[in-house]
């Protein structure tokens, strides 16, 4: 069976293929390469800091704008409590963009809807 795409669609389904690439090659290290985060991840390690949160819906990831996680990306997690590093001067807004659209995909429907939801739809 053939299935056709909207233009939108295609366009996401782009974004979401290059944002795996990006993904693996940026953040996979910490975050997984299914996005599954750290063990005890919303608990502080022995240094004192957070390990990397799941991004796959089962962490907070999903509860943020799309501008708030373009900023985490951009500037890092140290702010935060973490040791994520910012990313701004190795990724472009398109990139971030698209790690953020893979990130999505792997979203349960229900997280998904609720993000919509609260934030006025996905990443185009």
């Amino acid at each position: 069976m053939l299935i056709f795409l909207g233009v939108a669609q295609a366009a996401n389904f782009a974004a979401v293929m290059q944002g795996g690439k990006l993904f693996a090659k940026n953040c996979a290290q910490c975050h997984g390469a299914t996005a599954q985060g750290a063990p005890n991840w919303h608990k502080v390690d022995k240094l004192g800091k957070y390990p990397p949160p799941p991004l796959n819906g089962t962490g907070h990831a999903w509860h943020h704008s799309i501008d708030v996680l373009k900023g985490t990306i951009r500037n890092g997690g140290k702010k935060l409590g973490g040791t994520m590093p910012g990313f701004a001067s190795k990724l472009s807004d398109k990139d971030m963009e698209a790690i953020i659209a893979w990130i999505q995909s792997h979203w349960p429907k229900k997280i998904m809807d609720a993000w919509e939801r609260n934030n006025g739809g996905s990443v185009k």
